[in-house]
């Protein structure tokens, strides 16, 4: 039996294979996306983690939205919304974009202001993205907490090289708690 094995047994409770404390779902280290959205002239960005390709042909994504936020409220009456895939250098925008709601603040003036912000198919993204995916809703329903969206992926760009942030990246800089 492996040393870790029968670390994990010979603690009170364990059971083989499971780690004590952690939940399954706890253990994936996700690629750390932010959405883009727009209702008229107001615009909205926040962090998303639950996103992911579930179609090649036609190529598709998943994307859960947290209830009661402006991005909802924009990618819900738009149907459209663009999917940025983050850098591993841009962590920081978790606090900005991810802790705090589009309803207190405008977060694209704000990092306008920093000179974050670019154009592209009518959108504003963060100029250091790795990648930006224009999605199209096809079909949206309630899961949950958060609400989901089924998309076609209608234009896509790679804009820069690098690494993808990701939750562990987020767990180092003690961002997120899971």
């Amino acid at each position: 039996m492996p040393t870790a094995e029968k670390k994990l047994i010979s603690q009170p409770g364990a059971v083989p294979g499971k780690l004590p404390g952690t939940k399954p779902w706890n253990r994936v280290n996700l690629p750390v996306y932010s959405i883009s959205s727009k209702k008229g002239d107001a615009c909205n960005m926040n962090i998303i983690t639950y996103a992911s390709a579930i179609s090649m042909k036609p190529k598709r994504f998943v994307c859960g939205i947290y209830h009661d936020t402006k991005t909802l409220e924009n990618t819900a009456s738009t149907g459209e919304f663009v999917l940025q895939l983050l850098s591993s250098s841009q962590y920081r925008l978790v606090t900005l974009l991810g802790k705090q709601s589009g309803n207190n603040i405008d977060k694209t003036a704000l990092l306008h202001k920093r000179d974050e912000l670019q154009w592209w198919k009518g959108y504003p993204v963060l100029k250091n993205c790795l990648a930006v995916m224009l999605l199209k809703t096809l079909q949206e329903f309630d899961a949950g907490d958060h609400q989901c969206f089924i998309c076609d992926v209608t234009a896509y760009k790679n804009c820069n090289p690098g690494q993808p942030l990701t939750l562990d990246i987020l767990r180092q800089h003690k961002l997120v708690r899971i």
